[in-house]
């Protein structure tokens, strides 16, 4: 089985500390141990190295299914569509990161132009099940459903639009999972806030999510 973990953040100087970067390290190790998958063959990408640039319409994704302008994009968009199941994990930034909405239109412009032209068109990732998973500086209740119309519906649409299949938690979760903060402090250090995370809590919310995702990629196999 082959698996992708996309972490969506932006920040390079957080590099492997990344907390977008880690959950991926979480989803990995819910796989390998709690999921019993060793075979399961995980790859974590971070957009924050992918050298990405916004469509531009050229239009000749058409007749290729690649994008002209962006090596990058290609590489990521083959690794997305040869694999059995995808996660993204996504910070809230305005409201997602800038690099996951140039992936997400580019993915969007290709199956859009064939779909137009023939409405039975299936995409690469046709059905390709998809699990995602937000963050945020937020810890309330009312903070996380903030982050799940923001940053989990928002790339719930998009991942839709290219024929991706949603993974859902539950009923009131239907687009993914929000982990909270558990502080968020000032340093003399930093001028960025500080935050800490209950990294038990974070793998207990996210393996429900995990389990369902990789239990769709094996049945699809």
């Amino acid at each position: 089985m082959k698996l992708v973990c996309i972490s969506a953040s932006n920040i390079k100087h957080a590099g492997n500390k990344s907390t977008s970067f880690l959950v991926c390290q979480i989803i990995e190790k819910i796989i390998k141990t709690k999921l019993k998958r060793n075979e399961a063959q995980i790859e974590i990408i971070r957009l924050v190295d992918a050298e990405l640039s916004p469509c531009t319409g050229c239009g000749k994704c058409y007749k290729t299914n690649r994008c002209a302008a962006v090596d990058d994009f290609n590489n990521i968009y083959t690794k997305i569509a040869e694999s059995d199941a995808v996660f993204i994990v996504s910070p809230h930034y305005a409201p997602i990161p800038a690099k996951l909405s140039i992936l997400l239109e580019k993915m969007e412009q290709p199956v859009f132009l064939h779909w137009f032209h023939d409405n039975s068109y299936k995409s690469v990732v046709y059905r390709k099940p998809v699990g995602i998973i937000a963050h945020g500086g937020g810890s309330d209740e009312w903070m996380l459903h903030s982050y799940k119309e923001m940053v989990l519906d928002t790339i719930a649409n998009a991942l839709q639009t290219v024929m991706m299949d949603i993974v859902g938690l539950d009923d009131k979760w239907l687009t993914g999972v929000v982990f909270p903060v558990k502080t968020v402090s000032k340093s003399e250090k930093e001028i960025f806030p500080v935050q800490s995370y209950d990294w038990v809590d974070i793998e207990n919310r996210l393996m429900p999510l995990v389990e369902k995702v990789i239990a769709k990629a094996s049945k699809n196999k």
